[in-house]
């Protein structure tokens, strides 16, 4: 197995699909990239057992097909020293020694066989659903909901983007029982389905996504799902069970309305929370006659914050309380000027509505628990 390949175009590719690799393997093989050469190219896998990645490049000069394990670690840490120039490797299929070698000097690095390297999941054929998604509408979907999703291992269902698929658009949602998010979006699928994507191959699509264009192919059925790139595939185990029902908790008869610029409410809510407890993080939003007033104080070390906002506000009086992170948090994910704010009364959850100029074919609706205010 010999072959001549671009050195950064081979840096490029281990470190998208070296991103899957896990610090705590629980198969020694794992640690290793598979390297595969044919005719059309190199191509590279790796893989966590839960979600695999593939990626390929074109390579001159290749002599023959082989496939060898190579480690990831020394792979990588040993390409990043090179400027771009071409590199010859050459893999011994007896001891399974990789020589790279160029211009003015050559390394040798361990590989190891590729026989025990796990196969890559592969979906059902008869229950398998088949839908195309605008690169846009996938990464907007994963951008704007991943923040909330949780870290929860007695409920794994809350630790993926939920993507609802229907006739009349895509809805993608996260959530982690205090806050959440709805994104969604008028491009309709051709397929009646649903699935939860993991947060980890959920970062990892999101980053690949970045360099791509037009339609990304995707494939699922009850347990694996697949999403074709250009250069890429990505592979990875569904999280199984019946998504919550979002709906149910979004409350529609909020009467109490505010407008308010968002980088105003972020920034005094930053310097306020200050001095809020730091086990709650709790912060008192007193909003009436087109003012909020933001309240935080640690009791126990006798701090206190405040401060008052201009906004447009429509209702009754209303005294609310917040988790000064999570509010943060939300707003941050919000990219327009202007943030609605709706409230039905103290006791029920607030809804957060990005305020756009012009006409969407999206929407963007974001939900949070309140914090009870002692009085």
């Amino acid at each position: 197995m010999r072959f001549t390949v671009s050195s950064s175009a081979l840096l490029s590719l281990l470190a998208t699909t070296g991103k899957v690799i896990s610090n705590k393997n629980t198969l020694p093989i794992l640690d290793y990239f598979l390297m595969e050469l044919h005719e059309d190219g190199l191509k590279v896998t790796a893989s966590d057992l839960e979600t695999t990645i593939t990626g390929s490049i074109p390579v001159d000069k290749a002599d023959s097909e082989g496939v060898v394990a190579a480690p990831a670690k020394l792979m990588l840490d040993s390409l990043k020293e090179f400027p771009e120039m071409p590199l010859v490797f050459e893999v011994n299929e007896k001891s399974w020694e990789i020589k790279v070698s160029w211009k003015s000097g050559s390394l040798s690095i361990p590989g190891v066989s590729p026989v025990s390297y796990p196969a890559v999941p592969a979906v059902n054929e008869a229950a398998k659903h088949e839908v195309s998604f605008d690169v846009d509408t996938l990464v907007n979907g994963i951008n704007k909901t991943i923040f909330a999703t949780a870290d929860d291992e007695l409920r794994p269902i809350m630790n993926g983007v939920y993507f609802n698929l229907d006739t009349d658009g895509v809805t993608f949602v996260a959530t982690d029982a205090h806050k959440l998010v709805k994104y969604t979006t008028e491009a309709k699928s051709t397929v009646k389905a649903s699935f939860i994507l993991p947060k980890k191959p959920a970062n990892l699509l999101k980053n690949i996504l970045l360099r791509e264009e037009g339609n990304i192919d995707v494939c699922f059925d009850t347990k694996n799902v697949v999403f074709k790139l250009r250069s890429h595939t990505l592979v990875c185990r569904l999280i199984e069970g019946n998504y919550p029902n979002y709906n149910g908790v979004i409350p529609t008869n909020n009467t109490n309305k505010l407008l308010i610029d968002r980088a105003e409410l972020v920034n005094g809510i930053r310097r306020v929370a200050v001095c809020s407890n730091p086990t709650t993080n709790l912060i008192r939003m007193e909003i009436a006659d087109n003012k909020v007033t933001l309240t935080a104080q640690d009791i126990d070390f006798s701090v206190s914050a405040n401060e008052s906002l201009d906004c447009s506000y429509e209702g009754v009086p209303v005294v609310i309380g917040f988790k000064s992170t999570f509010l943060v948090e939300i707003l941050s994910n919000i990219e327009t000027p202007t943030v609605d704010i709706q409230l039905a009364d103290s006791t029920r959850a607030g809804v957060f509505i990005p305020v756009y100029d012009d006409k969407q074919t999206s929407s963007t609706l974001m939900l949070l628990m309140p914090m009870m205010i002692n009085a």
